[in-house]
Parts: structure tokens; sequence; C-alpha cells
């Protein structure tokens, strides 16, 4: 089993390393440069060519089954719950096939509003209630992972 991060942007990597740790699990830290390697180790940092989806592609094509993608990106979660991985995102929500077409819907729908020249408000400042939510959704994504490749 292992995490993945999509580093770049992630406001959670600490809390990555605390559970992977727990778990010891390998962590893979995935960006395009610009990023201390994390202090653990069960984690690395790889570091891909510069592009605009050059660490989801590696993410992608990297991930299996029983895996782990921490990731704000929803089509890169699509990608990888199709691998047979599974994926979180920073505020602790649980990618699924089940709520996946909802989720693509809704991002594709609001890309299409902004686009048009609407205001959408986007996201609420992350906070701390949000990094405890993340705590707990990885920590039973971690679970089902492990269930996942028995």
């Amino acid at each position: 089993m292992t995490i993945y991060v999509d580093a770049d942007a992630c406001p959670v990597k600490d809390e990555v390393i605390r559970v992977g740790e727990r778990h010891q699990v390998e962590m893979l830290f995935v960006c395009d440069g610009g990023i201390r390697r994390p202090n653990s180790q069960w984690a690395k940092l790889v570091i891909v060519d510069q592009g605009a989806d050059a660490a989801d592609d590696w993410i992608a094509e990297n991930i299996g089954k029983g895996d782990v993608c921490v990731t704000a990106d929803i089509p890169l979660a699509d990608r990888c719950l199709k691998a047979g991985g599974l994926a979180i995102d920073p505020r602790g929500k649980a990618f699924t096939a089940e709520n996946m077409g909802s989720t693509l819907a809704t991002r594709d729908l609001m890309t299409d509003l902004r686009s048009a020249g609407m205001q959408t408000g986007g996201a609420r400042p992350f906070d701390q209630k949000d990094r405890s939510a993340f705590l707990n959704g990885l920590e039973m994504v971690m679970q089902a992972a492990k269930r996942a490749v028995r």
C-alpha cells in the first residue's frame, strides 16, 4: 500500500505523514518542484517534469489496487478510482464510484459557469475543522485500502 500525494498545493502534507507513519506505509509526494522532501523515513519526494498535468499523469500511471491518492483534483481522483486505487480530498471527502459521477458533473457545471463569466465564489477558507475531517477521512480510507488488498 502506498499513499500518493498530489503535493504542489496540498494543505495537509503534515497530516498525511502522521497517518502514513502510524500505518508504516510508503508516501510519495509528487510535484514538479518547489517543495522540500517530507521529514519521514516513509516519505519520498517525486519530482516530475514541468507541465499542467505531469504530476497527475505520473500518479495515475503508478497507482494501483489498495493505494490511496490525496488530491483536490477531481479528474485525477476519477483516474485513480478507475485504476483500482482510493482517493480523498484535503477536506476529508472520500471519492467513490458512487459519488464520482455527480462530483464530476458539478465540477464541469461550475467550470462552464465561470467560463460564461459568472462569479461562483470559490471554496471557503481551509481551517482546522477541515484538517480534523481530513485526518478522520484518511484513517477510514486507509482501513478500506487494507481491506482491498486482503
